[in-house]
């Protein structure tokens, strides 16, 4: 049914019965899209490290917070946990099929206009000036701007960049994105990057 799915949306298709046949196949191309179902994280990293396209967890219906979020960690760049409708699941493709391909990246660096972002060295540089800022601060614009256009509620920052075991609320998120807007906007109060989505949250439109 994913695969009929897919391939309406104009999608072109290839099903393997693991994780270890895409790994073995050799007709999978480097930028592929992958959706996996239930991965464990020395999986996720095994695709990782082969392929440099978007990869999609689907994780079973039991499957624990803190589970989901290792294979994060891991490398996949977005979960889903069963059960979940087809719309819920082509909405996450789409956004990160919006994520590979819109910023310039040369391995761990993220380049803009004016705006650069080395995750590798975790170092951020505002014209040719270096931008020091706490790690928090970093994560969270490392995480934005790696999902250009896209909208995060104050919740789901949370839980990406803080997680769920850290005693934070929205207004931490709230104080993070004001502290970020001085350091990297030419006019904090008028935001070039970080935008707020009024009743929403924020977005990175680069």
């Amino acid at each position: 049914m994913l695969c009929q799915r897919l391939e309406a949306e104009g999608y072109e298709v290839r099903a393997y019965e693991d994780s270890i046949a895409i790994l073995e196949n050799g007709d999978v191309v480097a930028d592929a899209l992958i959706v996996t179902v239930a991965p464990g994280s020395t999986s996720v990293v095994e695709l990782r490290d082969r392929f440099g396209g978007a990869l999609l967890a689907m994780m079973p219906r039991d499957t624990a917070t803190a589970d989901a979020l290792d294979v994060i960690d891991a490398g996949a760049d977005d979960f889903v946990i069963k059960p979940f409708s087809s719309r819920e699941l082509m909405t996450r493709l789409r956004a990160l099929l919006r994520r590979t391909n819109a910023p310039t990246r040369v391995g761990t660096q993220f380049t803009f206009d004016g705006l650069t972002i080395d995750a590798g060295r975790r170092e951020v540089f505002v014209g040719d000036v270096e931008v020091l800022m706490p790690a928090k601060e970093f994560d969270l614009l490392e995480f934005l701007a790696s999902s250009p256009k896209q909208v995060f509620t104050r919740e789901q920052l949370m839980l990406h960049v803080w997680g769920t075991d850290a005693a934070v609320n929205t207004a931490t998120v709230t104080e993070h994105i004001r502290r970020l807007r001085l350091r990297i906007e030419p006019d904090p109060h008028r935001p070039r990057w970080i935008q707020t989505v009024w009743s929403v949250g924020y977005r990175f439109t680069p």
